[in-house]
């Protein structure tokens, strides 16, 4: 061991020296002179070891002896922060600055007080005074500062305009554009964030994050195939960027490229750590492209990762129900519900299977069920009233569609199955009427009476009021 660490040995026993020689001079005794950068690593270690009065004692000690170093003023400064001593601290940052004014710290502790008191304005102004007077990797750094400022003082525009200004001065600093890109979406600056990309493009062809964020923003304006396109630069520069692979299939998937979704969601599988997110849209892509049983593959894969989302289960169901396999659609609705019993449209799905099951009574117990959860929502009467008319519960089906009315209004749905009950039961010249009012208040909605029962097209007089109607209104 001490063959493979031999520095890692050494700096301990140095540190362990030094601290000892600490303990000599805080007990009077004899001890080895310290100097100003064996002070700063004792300091530095009580303060890492969280025992802050010994790192508080060592700082004044240490500023004892050598009063004009401006570091050991800023350390100092930084424990009483921490103990939350605010006035203290400024008074030693302003002798701090006396000596020194060209240490960014010195600022940045100035400002993290400022935020402690909640006085965004002066925290501000003491970074944006500074930034001026200082270039290259300090300049970038009080910029990123300043946009943390902006950021607790919910100046979110301010936010952006100050990593923009960080990314004009320094280009490739990842920080900032790592934390740009989430600004953009946010503040929704995406055609300022695509120029600013390209112009950073222009000039460093192979900043990978670029290229992202330039995806992002174009992703952010519904351009999907610029989104595409840069993101696949993205990831010819860096083939292991994940995010890149992640966007690019949500990408594909709003253009309704499946197959192309699929294949880079798998390539972000290979590099990345599962997530039930990608298993999801993976199904997704699968149950879009009508291959049920890989749908439900991947949303099974997605819920042994999130066991507790019911949304997966009832994605599996609809998969099944799309197969017509209710048994099997049932097993999942149910095991939905036993995560979520508030969801009515679990309810409503279980009640279309039981009616496909011909399990009539229990499908109208989860119709009714879903009814207490909304009971002011149209579809889950509609879905009720229908499968009494599926049941054939005719007499039930008109007091349901009463009280529906009462809640809800006369909505042109229930005067479409108000129409078809009537005239299902042998009362056709009521049925015609309230057919025809039907069609008067929503023409479009007569598919919903034909999907009820299409059988209804069998009756000449049926037939003979639509096509009357379309033609009138020719």
């Amino acid at each position: 061991m001490n063959q493979d660490f031999p520095l890692f040995n050494e700096d301990f026993e140095e540190l362990r020296d030094l601290l000892q020689q600490f303990e000599n001079l805080r007990a009077g005794q004899s001890h080895s002179f310290l100097d100003e950068d064996s002070f700063e690593q004792i300091i530095d270690y009580y303060d890492e070891h969280d025992e802050l009065p010994n790192a508080i004692q060592a700082a004044e000690i240490a500023i004892e002896q050598f009063p004009y170093s401006s570091t050991l003023l800023l350390k100092k400064a930084n424990l009483l922060i921490e103990t939350k001593k605010y006035p203290d601290a400024l008074e030693l940052l302003e002798k701090a600055a006396i000596l020194d004014s060209t240490d960014i710290n010195l600022y940045i502790l100035q400002t993290d007080i400022y935020l402690a008191l909640n006085q965004h304005e002066k925290a501000a102004s003491v970074l944006e005074e500074q930034i001026k007077q200082f270039d290259g990797d300090d300049r970038t750094e009080l910029l990123l500062e300043l946009a943390d400022v902006y950021d607790d003082w919910e100046e979110f525009d301010r936010v952006f305009d100050c990593l923009k200004i960080a990314l004009e001065h320094d280009p490739n600093n990842e920080e900032a554009l790592h934390k740009i890109c989430f600004w953009t979406e946010y503040t929704g600056r995406n055609e300022e964030s695509i120029r600013l990309h390209t112009q950073i493009i222009n000039d460093h062809p192979y900043n990978q994050l670029a290229w992202f964020n330039l995806g992002t923003a174009y992703q952010g304006l519904k351009l999907y195939e610029k989104a595409i396109d840069a993101y696949l630069y993205a990831v010819a520069i860096d083939e292991k960027f994940d995010y890149a692979y992640r966007n690019m299939g949500d990408a594909y998937i709003r253009l309704r490229k499946f197959q192309e979704a699929i294949e880079v969601l798998q390539k972000h599988l290979e590099i990345a750590k599962p997530e039930d997110v990608i298993y999801e849209a993976i199904g997704h892509c699968y149950e879009k492209m009508r291959k049920f049983t890989q749908a439900r593959y991947y949303y099974r894969k997605a819920s042994h990762l999130s066991p507790q989302d019911d949304k997966l289960y009832y994605k599996i169901a609809v998969a099944y129900m799309m197969e017509a396999n209710w048994e099997n659609a049932v097993k999942s609705i149910a095991s939905a519900l036993k995560i979520n019993k508030g969801s009515s449209e679990y309810f409503i799905a279980l009640g279309q299977c039981y009616l496909e099951l011909g399990k009539n009574k229990d499908a109208l117990i989860q119709f009714m069920s879903a009814l207490r959860i909304k009971p002011r929502s149209v579809t889950t009467w509609q879905e009720f009233i229908r499968a009494l008319y599926v049941a054939r519960f005719f007499d039930e089906a008109m007091v349901q569609l009463d009280e529906g009315e009462q809640k809800l209004g006369r909505k042109p749905v229930f005067i479409y199955f108000r129409a078809a009950v009537l005239i299902t039961t042998g009362r056709t010249k009521e049925g015609l009427i309230q057919l025809e009012t039907a069609l008067q208040l929503a023409p479009r909605q007569l598919k919903k009476m034909v999907e009820l029962d299409p059988t209804l097209l069998q009756h000449t007089s049926v037939v003979e009021l639509i096509a009357r109607y379309r033609k009138k209104k020719k």
